[in-house]
């Protein structure tokens, strides 16, 4: 996951588990009458790191307050031959965002094969991740698999990661070929992945990239962003709100801890909104840990963990 301008915020209310039939492995998904478009104020989990856990004798998800939740494409489909998780969740009466990463290769993914190597280009900071050549049609040919998976599995949504390459890679010269990323071809991307998303009536979301929103805010249903009160630039996702569209805030303050520290509600106000000392936009903030694995504090304070496998 790459860190980068943006923001994203959920506020927690108090949650208990509800128990509903688990749909079965190989039930197909409905098809969608019309695109899910959320409004601001939707409220949000996202859980990265395994797969979600919902037992089947007594299905249920935490925390249950939430209307959505952003979860790995891969990892809860079984490589995305399995929509029994998403269709549990649609049954808790959850909307489903499906992530995965549009501009970074990663090795273990099970259309890794698909990668030519010309389209590789410098290493990530920091993950093990390689950045594309985003131009390349047959990357666009492989993210257009990926997302047909994402509709063939049940997905509302997609939360395409890493379109901000421009940031960290201009220039990739250490693969077997040079390619340049720019934001031109950030937005060019974004709006190829939105059109096909839209082909199956899935919204999109513009992970972080706060430098190309005026170019593809019109393609786009809502912001995923990372760390903006960090960076003290979450008022230039303020566009969003102004259209309409969610902005789903992370923050990391904890790193790459394995549970981020409990912040005493005091003082969440340098994150969170309703509060004296906070300048960003109307959005909501959940504040997790860089692994993303589940465990979450919302703005109230509230704290929970999401089971996963």
């Amino acid at each position: 996951m790459h860190l980068s301008s943006g923001i994203t915020l959920a506020v927690a209310v108090s949650a208990q588990a509800i128990s509903i039939p688990l749909a079965p492995r190989d039930s197909q998904p409905q098809s969608r009458a019309s695109m899910w478009k959320p409004a601001v104020g939707t409220t949000w989990q996202i859980v990265l790191k395994h797969p979600l856990t919902i037992n089947p004798q007594s299905p249920a998800v935490e925390p249950s307050h939430v209307d959505v939740y952003d979860i790995d494409l891969f990892d809860n489909t079984k490589n995305g031959t399995d929509g029994s998780t998403i269709a549990a969740l649609h049954s808790l009466g959850k909307k489903v965002i499906c992530y995965f990463s549009a501009g970074t290769y990663e090795g273990w993914r099970p259309d890794a094969g698909d990668f030519k190597a010309a389209d590789k280009g410098n290493r990530m900071n920091n993950w093990n991740e390689t950045w594309l050549n985003i131009n390349s049609p047959d990357i666009r040919d492989v993210m257009a698999k990926r997302i047909k998976i994402a509709a063939d599995v049940g997905c509302d949504a997609i939360d395409p990661d890493n379109v901000d390459g421009y940031l960290e890679a201009p220039v990739n010269d250490q693969g077997p070929s040079t390619f340049r990323l720019d934001k031109a071809s950030t937005a060019s991307f974004v709006k190829f992945l939105s059109a096909e998303a839209a082909k199956y009536k899935m919204s999109t979301g513009l992970k972080n990239a706060a430098e190309v929103i005026d170019d593809v805010i019109s393609d786009v249903h809502f912001s995923v962003n990372e760390e903006c009160a960090a960076w003290k630039e979450c008022n230039m996702f303020l566009k969003f709100i102004e259209a309409g569209k969610p902005v789903f805030h992370i923050e990391y303050p904890a790193g790459m801890e394995k549970d981020a520290d409990e912040t005493p509600l005091k003082d969440l106000g340098k994150w969170c909104r309703k509060s004296p000392d906070w300048s960003g936009p109307d959005v909501d903030i959940s504040k997790m840990n860089l692994q993303l694995n589940g465990w979450v504090q919302y703005c109230d304070g509230k704290t929970f963990k999401t089971p996963r496998g």
